[in-house]
């Protein structure tokens, strides 16, 4: 057991997951002040001592301002290092600039390696994040990534909210079909696979489905929903294919631009998220959207890191 304390920080905007993970803990965010002058600067203060602490920085980035997010996660890992923290991790289950992990045109920047950069000069000496769009990300990194899975949640859910005896695994490329098959294996079920061709970024121009969905209840499988135009185009898919029903269940709900008249307009029952990214407005709007919570397995995350025990436990097992 560590002899020292854990201290729990959190941005003032999109607290709900940090909240969370607090009432798990038993334990309160810390008092913090982040204020924004005219100009549009952030300037920020620790409410109390954290020296020689355990400092664990809980931040949700999704669509919308991301960068001014990025930049005041830093600023509190600065100001963390400054206050003489003994250990400072950032949970950032949605790693921002994930996409951008290689350089695929001429002077294209690798944008992810430049987010562990200034992380790590910052001042963060742990960073523990969810799904990640390219696990080599965490190559990117001169300190120790976790990178957990939200599999055993999604397992979870999907034996209480479905019939899964019925179910059929979808992976919506070939990217994923590692993913669809992973999750297929623990439910003793089968998986098939949509091959689709892009003709610009964000946009899909045909999709060709690999395996049999006969009357089957299809589950879509995927690490982000952006505006969701491949899932309604899977989901018509598969319901011409003689598929019973569709539901997509991914990790990141980043859901920008038109997802959500996406959604409402497409032949989708229900897109599952979990909370690693805000979007509790966006359910007012939209029937079909339901969450996964995974505060629970990022605060025995928190516990294991802070007590020195191992975190491959939870790649497994449900929390």
């Amino acid at each position: 057991m560590a002899n020292n304390s854990i201290k729990l920080l959190a941005p003032d905007v999109h607290r709900g997951l940090a909240e969370l993970v607090s009432k798990r803990l038993g334990l309160p965010l810390t008092d913090s002040t982040l204020k924004r002058d005219p100009t549009g600067e952030v300037s920020f203060s620790i409410g109390q001592s954290v020296r020689d602490q355990d400092i664990f920085i809980i931040t949700q980035i999704g669509s919308g301002i991301v960068n001014d997010r990025v930049l005041e996660l830093l600023i509190m890992i600065n100001a963390s290092k400054t206050a003489s923290a003994r250990r400072i991790t950032a949970i950032i289950p949605n790693f921002p600039y994930a996409r951008q992990d290689r350089k695929d045109k001429s002077r294209a920047p690798i944008t992810a390696k430049l987010m562990a950069d200034m992380l790590t000069t910052a001042g963060c000496d742990h960073v523990v994040t969810m799904d990640l769009h390219a696990s080599q990300i965490q190559g990117f990194f001169d300190v120790p990534v976790d990178n957990l899975y939200a599999e055993p949640s999604v397992v979870r859910y999907i034996k209480e909210n479905v019939n899964f005896q019925d179910a059929i695994i979808i992976s919506p490329d070939a990217g994923g079909a590692k993913r669809a098959a992973g999750l297929a294996d623990r439910l003793d079920l089968n998986f098939a696979l949509i091959h689709k061709e892009r003709a610009r970024a964000n946009e899909v121009s045909r999709m060709v489905l690999v395996g049999d969905v006969t009357d089957k209840i299809c589950i879509i499988v995927d690490d982000m929903a952006d505006t969701c135009g491949t899932l309604a185009k899977a989901a018509d898919i598969l319901l011409e294919n003689r598929a019973r029903s569709v539901i997509a269940i991914v990790t990141h709900g980043v859901l920008s631009g038109n997802a959500i008249q996406n959604i409402n307009g497409s032949k989708l029952d229900k897109v599952v998220c979990t909370n690693t990214v805000p979007f509790e407005e966006k359910m007012k709007s939209c029937p079909k959207l339901d969450v996964i919570d995974i505060s629970g397995v990022l605060a025995e995350s928190i516990r294991r890191l802070h007590n020195g025990e191992s975190i491959s436990y939870l790649f497994k097992h449900q929390w």
